[in-house]
């Protein structure tokens, strides 16, 4: 997978990656959707995230454990597989770790495209660990952000971020409060960690006409922004059924208004409707920007070396003979 990032350039890979989630929301109406399958416990959770647009299958394995980093391990981490519908056989086996935030920025980035006032120029990044570079690179990719204001709780994360950031076309200003970050941005995204019900932005701190991007939310009892905000702002989601149980709107009540975001890419909803309007995406992850991202990098595999071959299935000759292929390999 990195080899493959680097050969097409990770700009280009997140641009690509945008067109490709874009392409496939525009079509939602023939996936199957539910909301991903999740066993939790005290430690975090593990999920699947499948769906399938008739004639492909995916679907993703992933967990997400906030005390993994104390322990020298990812916060996240996954592997997705792809596989033909008409057969059942599996077409690939893929990491994922690295494809998730990929994808993860460039959901973030197509949402922006059409949600974001259209001069947004700055973003402040409020949460500065894995995701940090990738979000912070799509929307300078996609949308043309020329500044990134960093603030994490641990200074040791604001420096990393900064540092990966150095010498890639963006202004990099480290800052010392959420307050300070958010000045003069017209983007925010929130991408926190903890599991808890935790208020990273208070009602005060956002302005009129301001796009969010909240990414951290994604597990029941997970949240980062004071509900006031969600009462000031338009709402977006992938898949509601799963964004009630997961999003920054499971503090809210049942009615509480979102709009899911194919609707405005299908001109069936509207997105920003003045310059002085809050947008909100929502965002807890969906298994059809998995989808796109694997059908992507399948796409990209043919007739490069970036991939290996792998003898997992039985291939019996007489495809009703196991047992007899078992014997044979004695």
């Amino acid at each position: 997978m990195m080899r493959l990032v680097h050969h097409h350039g990770i700009e280009q890979v997140l641009r690509d990656l945008t067109d490709e989630i874009e392409a496939d929301y525009r079509r939602w109406d023939l996936f199957e959707k539910a909301p991903r399958l999740a066993s939790h416990s005290n430690d975090g959770v593990i999920e699947l995230m499948p769906t399938s647009d008739g004639e492909v299958f995916s679907f993703k394995y992933v967990n997400g454990h906030p005390s993994n980093t104390a322990k020298g391990f990812q916060t996240v981490a996954a592997f997705g597989l792809l596989a033909r519908v008409d057969t059942g056989y599996p077409l690939m086996l893929s990491e994922m770790t690295l494809l998730t935030a990929l994808r993860t920025a460039a959901t973030s980035a197509m949402v922006a495209r059409h949600l974001a006032p259209k001069e947004a120029r700055t973003m402040a990044m409020i949460g500065n660990g894995a995701q940090a570079e990738f979000q912070a690179l799509a929307m300078k990719a996609v949308i043309g952000v020329r500044e990134v204001r960093l603030y994490d709780i641990d200074p040791a994360a604001t420096r990393k971020a900064a540092a990966n950031l150095r010498g890639r076309g963006l202004t990099v200003v480290s800052c010392e409060s959420a307050q300070t970050a958010i000045e003069g941005a017209q983007i925010i995204t929130t991408c926190t960690a903890d599991k808890a019900y935790a208020t990273i932005l208070t009602d005060n701190m956002v302005g009129a006409g301001i796009h969010i991007n909240a990414i951290g939310g994604d597990c029941p009892g997970k949240t980062e922004l004071h509900r006031d905000i969600l009462g000031r702002a338009a709402t977006f989601v992938e898949f509601e059924p799963q964004t009630r149980i997961e999003g920054e709107i499971q503090q809210m009540p049942a009615d509480y208004p979102v709009t899911e975001f194919w609707r405005v890419l299908r001109g069936e909803a509207p997105g920003r409707t003045d310059a002085r309007q809050i947008t909100l995406f929502d965002s807890v992850g969906f298994a059809i920007e998995d989808f796109s991202a694997l059908r992507y990098i399948h796409g990209k595999l043919h007739g490069s070396d970036f991939f290996h071959q792998l003898d997992m299935l039985a291939d019996p000759d007489d495809p009703r003979d196991l047992f007899g292929m078992l014997q044979r390999a004695a």
